[in-house]
C-alpha cells in the first residue's frame, strides 16, 4: 500500500514513478495471475464438499492447482524478464481485386509503440531491429509512439534504428504519447520544442514523417497511395488527426494504405469516410502487454476497451491491422502478448 500512496505522489512522469509502477505492477502479477487460475478450482471443490459433510480436501486436487499455479508463476515471470524482446513476426496475405499489377506481392514490415523511454537493454532492442531487417520487405511502416514522453529519450537509440534498411522507404506518423501530452512542461514553447525535436528525430533515422498528408509509391509504370494522420483516438484522447486533409488530392480510385496510430480511429472515421481506404495499418493497444493466445483463441483485459485491439480486422471490405507493438510502456515486460513485427503482403485477386 505504502508503494501505491508513494507512486501517486511522486512527480507525474518522472522515473522514479516509472519505476515505483514497474515494481507494483510486476508483484501483483505475481501474485495475482497464479491465485485467479487457482481459486475457482478449490472453489468448486469446497461446493462439492459443502455436501459432502466437508471432508479433507482432496490430495490430487491441490496438487493440481499447485501444478497450475506454478507453471503462470514462471510464465509471468518469464514475461517481466525476458517477455520484452520476445519478438514474434506475425504474417498476413490480403488479396485486393483492384490492386495494380506492380504491386503483386508488395511486402510491408509495420512496427509500432517502439516506447524508447522504457529500454534499457541495448542487445534485447538490436535484436527486434535485427527482425525486423531480415524480413526484407518493400517498404518499413512505423504508426506511432517513438517515446514515453521526451523526444531525448530517442538520443541512445538513434544509431540502431537508422539500421532499419527497406528499398522503396521507411515512413512514419505520430501517436497519441509523441506530443508530450502527458508531462508537466515548463512552458508550451518547451513543449513545442520537444516536439519539433522529435519530428527532427524521425528524419535522423530515415522515416519520412507524414503529418496528414499522402505521398504516393511508384512501382513499373504504377503506383499506390501510402496515407499518414496525426494521432486520432476516442476518448480523452486528442484528435489531432485530419483525415479529409490527407486525402484531399488523392484520387478516389488510388489504391491507399493509411498510417493512424489509434485503431479507434477506423471505426470513428475511415470506415464511413467517402474514400475508400484499403488497408489501415495502426498500433496504441500494446495488446495491454497482457493476455492469452493458443490455438486461434485470443484474449486481453484491453478487448473491453477497444473493439479491434490485436491483430487483422474486416469490415465493407476496408482492412484493419492492430499491432501489438514493438516495446512497452508501465508494465517493464510482457506477458502473453509478446512484442510484434508485423509482415503484411499485399496480393491481387484476379
Amino acid at each position: 500500500m505504502s508503494g501505491i500512496v508513494a507512486a501517486i505522489f511522486v512527480q507525474r512522469g518522472s522515473s522514479i514513478q516509472q519505476t515505483l509502477f514497474t515494481w507494483l505492477m510486476g508483484l501483483m502479477l505475481l501474485t495475482f495471475v497464479p491465485r485467479l487460475f487457482s481459486l475457482p478450482i478449490l472453489l468448486v471443490e469446497d461446493i462439492t464438499r459443502l455436501f459432502r459433510g466437508f471432508p479433507p480436501r482432496a490430495i490430487w486436487v491441490s496438487e493440481l492447482t499447485f501444478g497450475i499455479a506454478t507453471v503462470l508463476f514462471l510464465i509471468v515471470l518469464f514475461g517481466l524478464t525476458r517477455g520484452r524482446h520476445f519478438y514474434r513476426v506475425r504474417r498476413e496475405t490480403l488479396y485486393f481485386t483492384d490492386l495494380p499489377e506492380a504491386f503483386d506481392g508488395f511486402t510491408i514490415t509495420q512496427i509500432t509503440d517502439v516506447h524508447s523511454g522504457s529500454f534499457s537493454d541495448a542487445d534485447g532492442v538490436q535484436k527486434g531491429l535485427d527482425l525486423v531487417n531480415a524480413q526484407h520487405s518493400d517498404v518499413i511502416l512505423f504508426t506511432g509512439d517513438l517515446v514515453n514522453n521526451q523526444a531525448s529519450e530517442m538520443d541512445r537509440w538513434i544509431p540502431a534504428f537508422e539500421e532499419l534498411r527497406a528499398p522503396m522507404g521507411k515512413f512514419s506518423v505520430l501517436g497519441n504519447h509523441d506530443y508530450g501530452d502527458y508531462i508537466r512542461w515548463e512552458s508550451t514553447e518547451a513543449k513545442r520544442a520537444n516536439l519539433n525535436r522529435l519530428k527532427q528525430i524521425h528524419a535522423e533515422i530515415g522515416f519520412r514523417l507524414l503529418l496528414d498528408e499522402a505521398i504516393t509509391l511508384q512501382k513499373n509504370g504504377q503506383s499506390i497511395t501510402l496515407l499518414g494522420v496525426e494521432n486520432w483516438g476516442k476518448g480523452g484522447f486528442h484528435k489531432y488527426g485530419d483525415l479529409n486533409k490527407a486525402t484531399a488530392s488523392v484520387p478516389d480510385k488510388a489504391f491507399k494504405i493509411l498510417m493512424s496510430h489509434d485503431p479507434s480511429h477506423w471505426e470513428g472515421v475511415i470506415l464511413d469516410h467517402h474514400q475508400h481506404i484499403h488497408l489501415t495499418l495502426s498500433g496504441h493497444t500494446h495488446g495491454m502487454q497482457f493476455g492469452i493466445e493458443l490455438f486461434g483463441f485470443k484474449w486481453s483485459p484491453i478487448k473491453y476497451v477497444y473493439k479491434q485491439w490485436a491483430g487483422l480486422y474486416q469490415q465493407k471490405g476496408r482492412y484493419l491491422y492492430v499491432n501489438r507493438g514493438f516495446g512497452f510502456l508501465g508494465l517493464k515486460g510482457r506477458i502473453g502478448m509478446w512484442p510484434e513485427i508485423a509482415v503484411i503482403t499485399l496480393k491481387r485477386q484476379l
